[in-house]
């Protein structure tokens, strides 16, 4: 019997998330990861934390079927630089530019600003996803650019990428594991001595003459907003060098996304004097903004790693992730995890040269892992 021929499909390049419509995206995006679905991708954008003037040039991917249906779609932004990715190739575009090429705009799959794993081609079978794949070599070769990225990709989604030939990269980020821990002191007795001492100590000494509080959902006030903002900026400026959300992104995330955020504050008598959001999914906790205006020890650790334990515990989730790198999570009970990203270069040779490169880090990133592995501060099982 003759195979049929595969369903009729048109690949087209978007204008943005935000002209799509809502329910027809999220039917693709699910609703496990907050990051990926239209809420907060239109938001980036109508807000203009992606957009003019921000190097971000939102871009979708999309697959439709012959009735004009979207079957998948992939987030998706030509960039004019490598900031807000974190999966940095400053170097690879250095090395591109000495050669007398253009590494920029590139094609970036990714989710603005987040290094949060999660789907990056968002459809219901691998032959549309396929489709994505193909269809972002398409981009690059029809406008010459000089390469395509998808950042922090679900490892599940990662097979497709390497059956398409694109280069494969490993990176190191740090997740708590709730293995149905009844509160945190059960946590607590699964680490050696020293640690438990460490954390105990550290946890009294962040608050003392602080007044913490939590809040979600319809209970987050505009007043909540306009500390975190400042705390954002903060961290921002110092970090980054400029915050990459703007003002109106927290407005409109308490407005769509609220039932979905957990604010953390801390009070020095009636002042709010630092704060951390965290963003609910279905099974986990994304630590993503923090800021300080005062410096108070140990109070980083408590409202975006240890507090976030608790709310993970209290609600049976099943792990923490609190963001990009940090190897000073490990101390704190949060464990090494590979990240994942895919690599589309156009031109032969400076695919040979990025493979090199990514072959040498890769040897360095396993005897990372292997050593964070064994330094874990978990007690023997002979330990008392």
């Amino acid at each position: 019997m003759a195979e049929a021929d595969p369903p009729a499909r048109t690949v087209s390049l978007g204008t943005g998330v935000a002209a799509i419509d809502a329910a027809t995206w999220d039917a693709l995006a699910g609703d496990a990861n907050p990051f990926v679905g239209h809420a907060f991708l239109s938001l980036l954008e109508e807000s203009g934390s992606v957009g003019p003037g921000s190097g971000w040039q939102s871009a979708p991917l999309l697959v439709e079927d012959d009735a004009g249906v979207l079957v998948a779609a992939a987030p998706a932004y030509l960039k004019a630089h490598s900031q807000g990715e974190y999966v940095f190739d400053h170097g690879w575009a250095d090395a591109w530019t000495r050669a007398g090429g253009d590494y920029y705009p590139k094609l970036q799959i990714a989710v603005p600003f987040t290094p949060v794993p999660g789907p990056r081609l968002l459809a219901a079978g691998d032959e549309d996803a396929g489709l994505l794949i193909r269809a972002a070599e398409a981009v690059v070769r029809q406008h010459g650019l000089s390469s395509a990225h998808a950042t922090f990709v679900a490892p599940e989604q990662m097979p497709l990428f390497e059956r398409a030939g694109w280069l494969v990269r490993r990176d190191i980020q740090f997740h708590f594991a709730n293995r149905g821990y009844a509160g945190f002191d059960d946590f607590l007795a699964t680490l050696n001595s020293a640690k438990r001492k460490q954390l105990r100590k550290e946890r009294a000494r962040a608050v003392e003459g602080l007044r913490i509080e939590e809040v979600t959902g319809e209970g987050i006030r505009p007043e909540h907003w306009d500390a975190m903002w400042l705390f954002y900026q903060d961290t921002g400026a110092r970090k980054w060098g400029h915050p990459y959300l703007t003002r109106a992104a927290f407005d409109l995330i308490g407005a769509r996304l609220a039932e979905r955020i957990i604010l953390l504050l801390a009070y020095d008598g009636a002042r709010p004097v630092a704060g951390a959001m965290h963003f609910l999914g279905a099974d986990t906790l994304y630590g993503r903004y923090w800021g300080c205006l005062a410096d108070i020890p140990f109070l980083h650790f408590e409202l975006c790693y240890y507090r976030a334990i608790d709310i993970a515990i209290a609600r049976g989730l099943a792990r923490v992730e609190a963001g990009a790198q940090g190897g000073h999570k490990l101390a704190r009970g949060y464990g090494p995890v590979a990240t994942w990203s895919a690599h589309y270069i156009a031109d032969p040779g400076f695919r040979r040269a990025v493979a090199d490169f990514l072959a040498q880090e890769r040897r360095a990133e396993e005897s990372e892992m292997e050593w964070l592995e064994g330094h874990m501060p978990f007690r023997r099982v002979d330990e008392r």
